[in-house]
């Protein structure tokens, strides 16, 4: 069963979490203590542990070394894509040929270094993917929440004919607006992870990042805000009553008759 999205981080304190699979203990951790300063790091030694580490917590990403005894990388990233389709996956490998990156790819790796990785292409990968997994999530949930409005809206639809123009427009509306959502959100999740690796070394520019955040943030709810105003508008519609034209002409009638008759 696919995970739920990771939340959104709650503040510039949270470090993406990371698992690092690898059956040799030292450059398993090495490559754990280089990414340490940035982010939270799980590691496991075999394939195995690393997939129950996965269905236990959400991870932003999974450095995976491609050759390990029992399950080797390939099978590993099959493993992985049933559990989480969103997690980037980083393939590390000694034996290094453009068929095993191929090979990787196929399979749904998002990236693929050599082994043992160089310091500053290894935080470059892995704070790009922690983003894009980041960004991936946001999209999806989103998505879901969208979805989920026009469902509501298209039942209304149905339910409230004398407004159904009304109705369509709200879901047409809700649609349009899915997609600079989904950018605005993305954007301002960007932008908190950023300000979370800034702060360490400048806590003022990361303090502006979030800021920056923010402001993409509030432009996402009053998208939110603006949606939701429309589908309010679907449930004003008018009440109807049933009319007896005939009875009514017979009352009007005799009123008519009454009066002139006492006037007479």
């Amino acid at each position: 069963m696919l995970k739920e999205p990771l939340p959104v981080s709650a503040g510039l304190s949270e470090k993406p979490l990371v698992l690092v699979v690898d059956d040799e203990y030292g450059p398993r951790e090495s490559i754990a203590y280089t990414l340490s300063a940035d982010f939270d790091v799980v590691t496991a030694e075999r394939a195995s542990e690393g997939l129950q580490r996965l269905r236990e917590r959400s991870f932003a990403v999974v450095i995976l070394d491609i050759r390990m005894p029992e399950m080797d990388g390939i099978r590993a990233l099959e493993a992985i894509r049933k559990i989480d389709t969103t997690v980037s996956v980083v393939m590390l490998t000694g034996y290094g040929t453009l068929q095993t990156a191929q090979q990787s790819m196929m399979h749904g790796a998002n990236q693929f270094l050599r082994k043992p990785p160089d310091i500053a292409e290894l935080l470059s990968a892995v704070r790009t993917q922690a983003q894009a997994a980041s960004m991936r999530r946001q999209q999806i949930r989103v998505n879901r929440e969208m979805e989920s409005m026009n469902e509501a809206l298209k039942r209304e639809i149905s339910e409230r004919q004398p407004d159904v123009w009304q109705a369509r427009a709200a879901v047409e509306l809700v649609h349009d607006l899915a997609n600079p959502l989904t950018v605005l959100i993305g954007y301002a999740a960007l932008l908190v992870q950023e300000a979370k690796r800034v702060a360490y070394r400048d806590p003022e520019q990361g303090d502006k990042l979030h800021n920056f955040a923010d402001v993409v943030s509030r432009a996402a709810e009053y998208c939110h805000h603006l949606a939701d105003n429309w589908k309010q508008t679907t449930r004003k519609t008018a009440e109807y009553t049933d009319l007896d034209v005939v009875s009514l002409a017979k009352e009007v009638r005799e009123i008519i008759f009454s009066t002139t008759a006492r006037s007479s």
